[in-house]
């Protein structure tokens, strides 16, 4: 009896020590890993080896346990179906802790290249999901490895999946609307996008709902759903220049030529002003004879989608004072009625 504990104690030294040196040899590899441009290493590196240093310390307590003569009653403690049970809880803690910091590494590059966190929910979505699903896979090893039936937990999970996919059908529909911009990312915090007839900048992007701000100032919440299955204006991609289109009528018997020189002077002249970009070039369209007027187009570019009616107001002030010095009409509809005696 006096040899069998020597030895319990002899195994139990061993494993410790051998925990302690891995657990030394650990801290020396983490501290030159964080020093190189990879970061595979590192990952490697904090998924093995505190998995493995558990490992050894769990594993020296089974064997110097099973040096001793332990009673009957207590034999299943040395089950080696408990030890798979170890193994399994360890290979979950690995393969999770694995996925989850290669994540988190390439959320950390994405955010670099997006200057933004925009992608930030989906990468927390899916390190959730991940560790989840491998955790909830280790449960079901375990519960196969101790030989429980797990046929009516997964038949009462399912139904409980139905059950609740039926209550909660438009809340998940704007989950997964919320998950397909994250990975899309139409639009992102900042942007001005129209939808369904409302115009704002993004707020926020929410697993639910996604936040715009008018141009009246009020907040309106958007559900995911809506977003991604209506067709959506972004106009600050793939920048945020924007066309302004300046539709205007003057009377029939101008001269064409002259009214389309006007137009482009006063282009120009916010040019100079700095209202208008010089590129792309402003352009002017006679359109079509109407029923009361000419009609022209003219087309002019500003280098922020937020000076739209800043250009509109300037050009049209300039329309109004060139064209009244010129005597050029702006007609309005009218009607000819003949009367007949």
């Amino acid at each position: 009896m006096d040899f069998v504990l020597i030895e319990a104690i002899v195994v139990l030294a061993v494993g410790f020590a051998l925990a302690a040196i891995l657990c030394f040899f650990y801290r020396r590899l983490k501290s030159r890993a964080e020093e190189t441009p990879y970061q595979i290493d590192e990952i490697i590196l904090e998924a093995v080896g505190p998995p493995l240093i558990v490992t050894i310390l769990i594993i020296t307590i089974y064997i110097s346990a099973g040096l001793f003569v332990i009673p009957e009653k207590y034999q299943w403690i040395l089950s080696s179906s408990y030890l798979d049970v170890v193994y399994i809880i360890i290979g979950s803690w690995v393969v999770a802790s694995f996925l989850k910091d290669i994540l988190a590494v390439y959320e950390k590059r994405k955010a670099i290249e997006r200057e933004d966190r925009s992608g930030d929910k989906l990468i927390h979505f899916l390190t959730l999901s991940i560790r989840y699903i491998v955790w909830a896979i280790g449960f079901l090893l375990i519960l196969r490895t101790l030989h429980i039936d797990i046929t009516p937990i997964l038949a009462g999970a399912g139904l409980a999946s139905i059950v609740l996919g039926l209550a909660a059908q438009d809340i998940l529909a704007n989950f997964f609307g919320g998950f397909m911009i994250a990975a899309d990312q139409p639009f992102r915090t900042g942007d001005r996008i129209l939808i369904e007839g409302y115009l704002g900048d993004v707020v926020s992007i929410g697993p639910r709902s996604t936040r715009i701000k008018t141009l009246d100032f009020q907040i309106v919440t958007i559900p995911n759903k809506i977003l991604t299955e209506n067709i959506l204006t972004n106009y600050a991609e793939p920048d945020i220049k924007l066309k302004v289109r300046i539709p205007i009528g003057v009377a029939y018997g101008t001269d064409v030529t002259r009214v389309k020189g006007i137009l482009m002077e006063i282009a120009r002249e916010g040019i100079k002003e700095g209202i208008i970009i010089p590129y792309p070039a402003p352009s002017v369209y006679f359109l079509e004879f109407a029923d009361s007027s000419l009609n022209f187009m003219l087309l002019v570019w500003t280098d922020d989608y937020s000076m739209a009616w800043d250009v509109q107001d300037y050009i049209n002030t300039r329309i109004d004072v060139v064209f009244k010095k010129e005597g050029i009409e702006i007609p309005f509809p009218q009607r000819v009625v003949h009367l007949e005696k």
